[in-house]
């Protein structure tokens, strides 16, 4: 589509333009990224390197912590960034690319919580079946179906955001480039951007999050039927946890995208994003490790000195 825009440059404000909350925000920030970056890339070492990690499972894990990488490195770096230097600008087409690239993950990253969902579901729900349900060809089938939903709805968007002309103000009231924040800028009509942001949000966010649901719905209720008291709360406990963070991952993506450009407080709205772009991801690999034996045997056996 022939770019029409005017402003070359936009200016990110960040979450704040207060002096002496940069450092303490760079720290913190800083901190978030080398975790997130440090979990997701041992969990995907660990999944390559250990042939019983060679399932289903793991192999949509292994998807996660890669779009995580991609989300995280999307947009933190060029926060880190604008909090050193005085000028916080960044091209268009720079901002595009970012755009694109986190339209991308955050797309891939609501479908790999439905697919890891059911593959939790035909885990419990169907042990004796669970081989055929999740074979080689099902999992390659529901990456490659990841992959093309997150690819067609960062082309659309982007592309939407593409036909638009800014003609200034250039100043992004947020700490990257979102669609909401970039619609607010725009010099054209942009309802059918809203109309397009508004199905992703019905179809693919609410979509994803009550499929999730049903497959926990299912895999709560073959939980209760576990005899030992001692069995149900290690997996309440495991089910749980990951509940909640796809909880939060979905109702705040649901609640950002849900509106229409001209009702967004970005004073309030840029600090939700936070849960879905920083922190989420740097959970992620917190949440789905932690009580996994398989994955934490993996990890010791990389050591130089396992202790065996």
């Amino acid at each position: 589509m022939k770019n029409q825009s005017i402003v070359t440059t936009f200016i990110i404000l960040g979450l704040s333009s207060k002096p002496q909350l940069q450092v303490p925000l760079f720290i913190l920030f800083l901190s978030i990224y080398i975790i997130a970056l440090l979990g997701n890339l041992v969990i995907i070492a660990a999944i390559l390197s250990s042939s019983k990690l060679h399932r289903p499972m793991y192999f949509f894990l292994l998807h996660l912590a890669v779009v995580d990488i991609i989300c995280t490195s999307t947009i933190i770096p060029r926060m880190l960034g604008n909090l050193v230097v005085v000028s916080k600008s960044i091209s268009y087409p720079r901002c595009m690319a970012q755009l694109y690239f986190f339209t991308w993950s955050l797309g891939a990253e609501m479908v790999l919580f439905t697919v890891m969902a059911y593959d939790r579901y035909a885990a419990i729900c169907h042990p004796l079946r669970y081989s055929i349900m999740m074979n080689k060809t099902v999992s390659v089938g529901l990456s490659a179906l990841v992959i093309v939903i997150a690819v067609v709805n960062s082309w659309v968007h982007t592309g939407l955001v593409l036909r638009l002309s800014f003609c200034g103000p250039n100043v992004i009231n947020h700490f990257f480039c979102e669609i909401p924040s970039l619609l607010a800028l725009s010099c054209t009509s942009v309802h059918l951007n809203e109309v397009m942001v508004f199905m992703a949000d019905i179809f693919l966010a609410m979509g994803d999050f009550l499929l999730t649901c049903v497959s926990y719905y299912f895999i709560v209720r073959a939980i209760l039927r576990i005899k030992t008291v001692e069995g149900k709360r290690k997996a309440f406990s495991t089910c749980s946890s990951h509940l909640i963070v796809v909880s939060l991952y979905y109702s705040t993506v649901i609640y950002t995208y849900i509106r229409p450009a001209s009702s967004y407080s970005f004073d309030r709205d840029k600090m939700i994003a936070t849960l879905y772009t920083l922190v989420t991801p740097t959970l992620n690999p917190i949440v789905y490790t932690l009580r996994n034996k398989d994955v934490k045997m993996a990890i010791k056996n990389m050591l130089p000195y396992p202790g065996k």
